[in-house]
């Protein structure tokens, strides 16, 4: 069938025409569904081209056909789908299974639904193989963990050879393998929650191998791997702590993929892309853009267009329905629906369109243009689009239907949706191919009802992307020593924007800004610790902090911020990692970083600067960015402007790429420590040198000996607070005269404590209890953990026992509230008063979980209150950065007691 629309309008009333037909057909002939072919001849191109597509049998219960699947969970499984090619792309073309072979002896029933699953085809570049991802049946009485999990298969239609690309049944068994596609060089990238690399640097870090939980802490985390043709060096080169899924290659070589970023909170899915190696990570498009028509939208099942666009399924998280839409995204000149790149920023146009019909709402009820399951372009310079598409139809709401009667299914008009009692019919997809250029649909493979096409591939011939080698951002000595270099250009760049106050020039010259004077002075670098299942060990909420999105964190370390606000450091590679911009007391100061950055092996990383969680403009894509504030040094062979002469700097560079130039000074530190090099000492004071040291510290301290005097970069700052916090405010602090007698004692718990040193009863100073008995609150937890973080009852002393405090209870008039029964009458106490409703009072915590700086309460009392210098600098640099990272009882999993 071969109908024409000339427009819009005149599209959609062409559109229920078809559905029209084909709905009288499905009626008429209870389910055998035929359609007549047009009198036009078969374009001999298309036909001429193998598809591969698969088909689903799906279950039909009294709300028709329903598959829930979660874009969260990549190794769902939903038995009932095959794999099956058509050697043209034509009706009359047979329906060929190829994937039946593989759990079968050619016995199995042919109407009967498969038991396994099919899904994520992806054809060679040559258009002679396929690769998808399959999962074997379930395994009857198995335990979950001794279920298949999903597999890489290759079809090669030239040889009609079926094979699993891994052999071995160990190898293959050892993670949910999904999504596979073909490199230039004939390696597959495929995600898998196998984490290969991931768990060989837990091993490094003394804990167990496991694959971690993505961070909403619900399934394994999938992420890209790398393997070659015959399943062998299977490497991972995403380090996401969630999923990165669906990858595809790129005209350019690069791999786009959606990745699920939920650092500190689930932002959503949306593109991402990175070289083959894992180098160059950065997103593409769609951060800010997951609001559509009312729902919230993610971006996923990617595929490029000959003409560089994207085509991407624009769908909530979860469907009652199977299907939705898809959106072709110009990815070149926008980085979000409503954001051009800064270089095509008067560009005022959507960054999105709808790919195929302007009428499908999947925000609606029931979508008028129907439902979209697959899309795929086809790359003969036509423009043409195969998609798989289920028209929209309703039950008649005039009909009586008796009992055992077929209800009439009837195709949507506006009339038909505007009925309030409208019920939608089961779905009924087929395949189909969309001429945009002419308007034209033709019909591949008929609908029928109870089967679903949920994705297709034409075999057809492409060019190969080009392929990937390292270039000048690749250094040969880092990759020698397993880390890479980041370097931050400004962290006074927002997005373009100079956020200094007198301009960056004058920020950056040490003769006209004291280091005092500089908002920005340290970088602390954090890396995310993974968190494994029950399986490994149970890992309860109280381990968290009073946040659990930001899970358990590490610290790589600190480094300082130059004068120009650069940042550049030697980092380990292949980890997660996220910066945090401090003040001069060690505490953030700048809106966390809250998406994970990783570096490969050798690999040298530019950023413009910082970002904003609510700014929309580009950020995070070197090419979609604004340039950069910082221009770097104006000349070569003299210093930066009022700099010291003896860091004679480069043309172009920064301050901190003349430093490690010059002095070589790359690496991060476990302290933070600090000392002028920029000034000139000729015009300008030096600037006080100072350190906050682990080795000052009077308690454990969270990080090892031997990495507190030489870091690696395997050494981590892990602070947990029973180990490291707590301890603080136990150190004796008592000072003595000549004659031993006690001077004074600052030991914070010999007044923050509920008995004195006689065990008599007391209200603790400033209602803050900070000793290690266990809480009352919680008792997984400590009462001096409770009491800094959360917000607590005020106590007094009643006849020696500590009781919360309560007073009258007042309405906004300030009028006192009374009692009252269910039926709102007052009730009186036995001398017939109104009794008045009692409260108790609230203290606010002392400190804020995930951020030193809006902690006042506490850091100003030891700063430049009433406690001054009871804590030594060293003492609250571990606060701040405690606090920074989230508050966390825990950070690493491992320490925390099991039952």
């Amino acid at each position: 069938m071969v109908f024409n629309s000339l427009h819009s309008s005149t599209k959609k009333s062409a559109l229920r025409a078809v559905a029209l037909l084909l709905s009288a057909t499905l009626v008429s002939a209870c389910g055998e569904s035929v359609v007549s072919q047009s009198n036009e001849e078969p374009d001999p191109v298309v036909v001429d081209v193998p598809i591969a597509f698969v088909k689903r049998t799906l279950p039909i219960d009294e709300e028709g056909m329903r598959v829930v699947n979660d874009l969260r969970n990549p190794a769902e499984f939903v038995p009932g789908a095959a794999l099956y090619i058509k050697a043209r792309a034509a009706v009359s073309s047979a329906e060929i299974n190829i994937t039946d072979r593989a759990f079968s002896d050619g016995d199995t029933a042919q109407d009967a639904a498969p038991l396994y699953d099919v899904k994520d085809i992806e054809v060679s570049y040559d258009g002679t193989k396929l690769l998808f991802a399959m999962r074997a049946p379930e395994i009857e009485g198995a335990d979950e963990d001794e279920q298949p999990t999903w597999n890489i298969w290759e079809y090669d239609i030239s040889t009609d050879v079926l094979r699993r690309v891994i052999a071995s049944d160990i190898v293959a068994e050892a993670g949910e393998d999904t999504s596979p596609v073909y490199l230039p060089d004939g390696r597959i990238v495929f995600s898998s929650t196998r984490q290969r690399t991931n768990q060989a640097i837990l091993i490094d870090e003394g804990k167990a191998q496991y694959s971690a939980l993505e961070e909403s802490l619900n399934v394994e985390a999938s992420v890209l791997h790398v393997m070659d043709a015959n399943g062998s060096d299977i490497t991972q080169i995403s380090f996401n702590q969630s999923h990165d899924i669906d990858p595809l290659v790129m005209p350019n070589g690069k791999i786009l993929f959606t990745r699920w970023d939920q650092a500190a909170g689930d932002k959503g899915m949306h593109l991402y892309q990175m070289n083959p190696d894992g180098s160059e990570l950065e997103i593409v498009y769609g951060r800010h853009s997951h609001e559509l028509n009312g729902d919230n939208v993610h971006f996923v099942q990617s595929r490029i267009t000959p003409d560089g666009d994207v085509l991407a399924a624009v769908r909530e998280y979860t469907r009652d329905t199977l299907g939705g839409n898809y959106y072709r995204i110009d990815v070149q000149q926008y980085i979000d629906s409503n954001t051009p790149i800064a270089s095509s920023d008067s560009l005022s146009e959507p960054g999105q369109t709808a790919a195929l019909f302007d009428n499908i709402d999947t925000h609606a009820p029931i979508s008028a243009g129907g439902y979209v399951g697959a899309l795929y372009p086809l790359f003969d310079g036509s423009n043409r689009q195969l998609f798989a598409w289920s028209q929209c139809r309703v039950y008649d709401p005039e009909q009586e239907v008796a009992e055992g009667e077929t209800r009439t299914i009837l195709p949507c008009s506006d009339a038909l949706l505007a009925n309030e009692n409208i019920e939608a019919a089961p779905l009924l997809y087929g395949l189909w191919m969309y001429d945009p250029q002419t308007n034209t649909q033709q019909v591949i493979a008929t609908p029928q009802e109870g089967v679903a096409y949920t994705e297709l591939v034409s075999m057809e011939q492409r060019e190969f992307p080009a392929d990937y080698t390292p270039g000048e951002n690749y250094n040969d000595t880092l990759a020698s020593e397993g880390l890479g270099r980041i370097h931050i250009r400004s962290v006074y760049d927002f997005a373009g924007d100079d956020v200094t106050p007198s301009g960056i020039e004058v920020m950056a010259n040490p003769s006209l800004t004291a280091a005092s004077e500089r908002p920005v002075r340290f970088v602390r670098v954090v890396k995310s610790v993974s968190i494994p299942d029950d399986e490994v060990i149970d890992v309860e909420r109280s381990d968290f902090g009073p946040s659990r999105n930001l899970l358990m964190r590490d610290i790589i370390g600190y480094s300082t911020v130059e004068p120009d606000g650069s940042v550049l450091l030697d980092l380990p590679a292949n980890i997660p990692l996220s910066f945090e911009f401090l003040d001069v007391r060690g505490k953030r100061v700048l809106p966390r970083h809250d998406n994970w950055v990783q570096l490969v092996p050798g690999e040298v990383k530019t950023c413009n600067g910082c970002h904003t969680q609510d700014s929309t403009l580009p950020h995070g894509r070197l090419d979609a960015e604004y340039p950069s504030i910082n221009l770097g040094a104006p000349s070569t062979g003299v210093a930066h402007p009022g700099a010291n002469p003896a860091l004679f700097a480069d043309m172009g560079e920064t301050m901190a790429q003349t430093k490690s130039r010059v002095l070589g000074a790359t690496y991060p530190l476990a302290d933070i420590l600090y000392e002028d090099v920029w000034s000139n000492p000729q015009n300008t004071p030096l600037s006080d040198a100072f350190a906050y040291a682990y080795g000052d510290m009077q308690s454990a301290i969270p990080i090892s000996q031997s990495c507190a005097q030489n870091w690696t970069s395997l050494c981590r700052i892990t602070i947990n607070y029973p180990d490291h916090i707590q301890p603080l405010f136990e150190v004796d602090r008592r000072t003595f005269d000549d004659a031993g007698m006690l001077v004074s004692d600052t030991t914070c718990i010999s007044c923050h404590t509920p008995t004195d040193s006689d065990g008599v009863t007391q209200v603790p100073a400033a209602q803050l209890d900070l000793t290690n008995q266990v809480s009352l609150d919680n008792p997984d937890q400590l009462t001096g953990y409770r009491e800094l973080l959360f917000t607590d009852a005020e106590v007094e002393l009643v006849d020696g026992v500590l009781l919360d405090r309560l007073v009258e209870a007042v309405d906004g008039n300030g009028n006192p509230i009374f009692e009252r029964d269910e039926d709102g009458e007052l009730i009186l106490d036995p001398e017939g008063n109104p009794i008045v409703v009692m409260v108790t009072v609230s203290v606010a915590p002392s400190a804020r979980a995930s951020s030193a700086l809006a902690s006042e309460r506490f850091f100003t009392l030891f700063e430049t209150g009433s406690h001054a210098n009871w804590l030594s600098d060293a003492e609250l640099k571990l606060m701040a950065e405690w606090l920074d990272l989230g508050a966390q009882y825990y950070n690493n999993p491992f320490d925390a007691p099991q039952d």
